[in-house]
């Protein structure tokens, strides 16, 4: 076979190879795709990620983030160092000491655990009613506050409730902090990484019957590109 020939058939197959390696990583990046969210509230505004190992989670909340869903509705339940939690339907334009939580779209999630997200603070997790299955809710979340634990309670805790935690999660829970008991009961499918001050302010607010604010809590959410 001649020089020209040889040079000709490694040139065609660099260009064969170049095409391949871009098509595979347009295929990864497409795959790898990454999900945010933005959560907008009197107190200040929130950045979610969402999990990716999570998809029917993350997608189920993708679609109703984009139809508008969450737009005005109410962090309707919120328990200081524990978690706020919003996204009952029946919050929109609810009058005062109406009661709420249980709103729902007439469908449930399947659970999604994943070992590695877990219920530091900033989680975002989907609530659930209390089904055997521990499907999620289709639509009500909550966002963790928490507090930080002693290595000594941490054990009390999984010795109570037949838990084991790994030493990731117990160095995140005795200094970030979280609440570790709903491991392995909720779904975790996201979490906040900018505003987590935002849960404290709302956390903090003043509660009435069924841990409702006094002073509505509205919040608007959007898919936003990172």
């Amino acid at each position: 076979m001649s020089t020209k020939k040889i040079t000709f058939l490694l040139f065609f197959f660099a260009l064969v190879m170049t095409g391949c390696a871009q098509k595979t990583e347009k295929q990864t990046n497409k795959m790898e795709k990454q999900y945010y969210v933005l959560i907008e509230t009197p107190y200040g505004n929130m950045v979610a990620k969402l999990y990716n190992e999570t998809p029917q989670h993350r997608d189920n909340f993708i679609k109703l983030v984009n139809q508008g869903f969450y737009n005005d509705l109410l962090f309707h339940r919120v328990i200081n160092q524990f978690m706020i939690q919003g996204g009952d339907q029946n919050s929109r334009n609810a009058k005062p000491g109406q009661m709420l939580g249980d709103g729902n779209l007439g469908y449930m999630v399947p659970a999604e655990f994943v070992d590695t997200l877990f219920h530091r603070k900033g989680a975002l997790a989907a609530a659930r009613n209390n089904n055997p299955e521990k499907a999620s809710s289709s639509n009500q979340f909550y966002i963790v506050q928490g507090q930080v634990w002693t290595e000594d309670q941490l054990n009390m805790m999984a010795f109570r409730f037949g838990k084991t935690f790994t030493e990731e999660q117990k160095k995140v829970y005795t200094t970030v902090g979280g609440t570790p008991h709903l491991d392995g009961d909720y779904t975790v499918f996201g979490q906040v990484i900018e505003g987590l001050d935002v849960i404290d302010k709302i956390a903090a607010v003043k509660t009435g019957m069924a841990d409702r604010p006094v002073e509505d809590v509205k919040m608007k959410i959007s898919v936003i590109e990172r």
